[in-house]
């Protein structure tokens, strides 16, 4: 009979995060992730499967979060630009730490399949989003009405990434605070 598993999945799975925000999937080793995870091979391969799977497993989860805090940011203050400006600050704040959504698309692009529909899901929930919050700012009069909120929607993921990718880069918080004062002055 086997044993029951004697580990949280979720916490192991946030170890492996750690490990690939850090590292990417090719700089992590087998050792890096069971050390991080708390747990033996043997678990690893039987919970989540090989390498791979558990990497598409923690750019899934970590997705998850990152765009449950996108979306709470978003919603907060009086006006919509608010929220969008929300968003933005709280990436200027974490903009130091790696972010896994940006290091498996610099990674592996759309190379893999598997992860690029997981990434497509993730981005898909953001982007519509965003467009509803830019949609809201418009009718707020806070963002150019000839905008195209899915366009604009796309610049702002894209400037997210630009501000993460900097932060990591090591720019300064007064550079980083630029970068998100120049995309909301693009929206007006």
């Amino acid at each position: 009979m086997a044993r029951p598993r004697e580990f949280d999945a979720d916490t192991a799975l946030d170890g492996a995060i750690g490990v690939f925000r850090e590292h990417g999937f090719e700089g992590a080793s087998a050792e890096m992730l069971v050390n991080a995870m708390g747990i033996g091979r043997q678990s690893l391969y039987d919970t989540f499967g090989d390498k791979w799977q558990l990497y598409r497993s923690a750019v899934r989860r970590y997705g998850l979060g990152e765009s449950a805090a996108h979306l709470e940011a978003l919603r907060t203050g009086v006006r919509a630009i608010d929220g969008i400006d929300a968003m933005l600050r709280r990436v200027v704040k974490t903009a130091n730490q790696p972010c896994l959504g940006v290091g498996s698309l610099c990674e592996f692009g759309v190379s893999r399949p598997d992860l690029a529909k997981v990434h497509a899901a993730l981005a898909k929930t953001l982007r519509d989003a965003i467009a509803a919050r830019v949609r809201d700012a418009q009718h707020d009069g806070d963002v150019a009405s000839d905008l195209d909120p899915v366009a604009a929607s796309e610049f702002l993921v894209g400037s997210i990434a630009s501000i993460r990718i900097a932060g990591r880069g090591g720019a300064k918080r007064v550079a980083l605070n630029s970068l998100a004062d120049m995309a909301l002055k693009a929206l007006r």
